[in-house]
């Protein structure tokens, strides 16, 4: 017997979403890190890999602090446990955060992201964070507003567009 095509449509739909959800999972543009509720990362994609340099065995399993500079914890723990506790972020609603970050060599890099809250039968179990590198876009603005303070020509490359691929 012939499956309805409501029913066909359905499977389509639950396939392509599965489709949809390995592709933004595996991607290696941006870092996606989830952690369970007391901040011990469960999931690292190849993203997180690249922006952060530690590879997923190293990483599933520690700490966030693998990521937060020190001088930064701190701050960081109290806002996460306010978001365990309260159930809301701000930073799910299309606010971004824009922080320090720390790579495995040492180095920071400039990062922004957003909030995913995971629960579990209306209960909060961790959080899930999409995070890109915006070293080079900070450390550009950051150019051009000394340079605009001090009345001081631009570098040459200062506003220098990426050429886009055709």
């Amino acid at each position: 017997m012939e499956p309805a095509a409501g029913d066909r449509a359905d499977r389509e739909n639950v396939d392509f979403a599965k489709s949809l959800a390995e592709a933004i999972l595996s991607t290696r543009s941006d870092a996606i890190i989830a952690t369970d509720s007391d901040g011990i990362i469960r999931f690292w994609n190849p993203g997180a890999e690249r922006v952060f340099g530690h590879s997923h065995r190293d990483a599933v399993g520690c700490s966030l602090d693998l990521i937060i500079p020190e001088r930064l914890r701190h701050r960081h723990w109290q806002g996460f446990t306010d978001v365990v506790r309260s159930g809301q972020s701000r930073y799910g609603e299309g606010d971004l955060l824009s922080v320090p970050a720390l790579r495995n060599d040492g180095t920071t890099l400039s990062v922004q992201f957003t909030i995913v809250l995971l629960r579990k039968a209306g209960q909060m179990v961790g959080m899930a964070a999409i995070i890109r590198d915006v070293t080079k876009q900070f450390q550009e603005t950051r150019a051009l507003k000394r340079a605009l303070s001090s009345h001081q020509p631009l570098p040459a490359d200062a506003l220098e567009i990426p050429a886009t691929r055709k």
